[in-house]
């Protein structure tokens, strides 16, 4: 990241972190890894969209009826948010959002730039034929927490921006009903400092499923990309994990060995407790 920072530094950088999960663990030492990796990478990367394979799991087996989700599973479902997020560069559309335009309508400060994820609609292959959703029902489905690919409860925290990316039968008109329907619930709370907080882009392209796959195909579809302060919930969970086996010193030695110096730690824990009170600052009103 950091070589790509310096030799292309005008490109808008995008990094997707797959981040632990709060009960499912693929390695020990993963909060090691995590905190390491964001300390590091925080410097060298524009927007960061943060997925864990807890909540795309729950997706899968709540929403899709999937009974043991596989990889295949869970990677076609963060492949159509990436997919929503590049669609603008593969096609055209009445209203298209570049990669820079996230950087610039969703990111505030630099440091600042960890985005939630969201997809709607989420149906499985078997109950697509019964379902048909408005504009207005698979926007109201972006704010909720259950179709979010990280776990962390956006009620908890305030939104300071929101990027809607609609694909398919979707007119603008539609959707600007859809906004103001949300704005006027009363479970959606933006800063105070940021008043408009909704970017919008529409792409005719509807999104494509893999055959024989879980998700079904669908005449219009959603991806929310937003910064909101509940993000804080996500690191909260690693830290104390990381606390928890740093107190003791456990597993050290296998990074000192490689090279690494304690004091390399204790920095990284030191940037993400300052991270964190970056976003609690970005909540309080005025």
């Amino acid at each position: 990241m950091e070589k790509l920072s310096m030799e292309y530094s005008r490109k808008t950088k995008l990094e997707f972190s797959v981040y632990p999960a709060p009960r499912i663990s693929a390695a020990i030492v993963e909060p090691y890894n995590s905190i390491l990796t964001t300390h590091s990478t925080i410097e060298h990367s524009d927007c960061t969209f943060l997925v864990d394979n807890e909540a795309i799991y729950d997706i899968c087996h709540h929403k899709l009826g999937v009974e043991c989700p596989s990889y295949a599973s869970i990677n076609r479902l963060i492949g159509q948010a990436v997919s929503s997020i590049t669609t603008s560069l593969r096609f055209e559309g009445p209203l298209n959002v570049d990669l820079i335009e996230f950087q610039t309508n969703l990111v505030p400060y630099p440091r600042i730039h960890f985005l939630t994820t969201t997809f709607a609609p989420i149906i499985s292959a078997e109950s697509a034929y019964r379902e048909e959703l408005s504009v207005c029902d698979i926007t109201a489905a972006c704010f909720d927490f259950s179709n979010q690919l990280v776990k962390c409860d956006p009620r908890l925290g305030k939104y300071m921006a929101c990027c809607l990316l609609y694909r398919g039968d979707v007119v603008p008109k539609d959707v600007n009903s859809a906004i103001a329907a949300m704005k006027s619930r009363n479970s959606v709370q933006f800063v105070d400092w940021c008043p408009t907080g909704f970017k919008v882009g529409i792409n005719s392209q509807p999104p494509t499923v893999m055959p024989g796959g879980d998700l079904a195909k669908v005449q219009r579809a959603v991806c929310m990309l937003s910064n909101n302060t509940a993000v804080v919930e996500a690191w909260a969970r690693l830290d104390h994990k990381f606390d928890l086996m740093y107190a003791k010193r456990a597993f050290l030695h296998w990074y000192t060995r490689e090279g690494m110096e304690e004091d390399e730690f204790s920095e990284a824990r030191e940037d993400l407790a300052a991270l964190e009170k970056d976003y609690e600052e970005m909540g309080r009103s005025f």
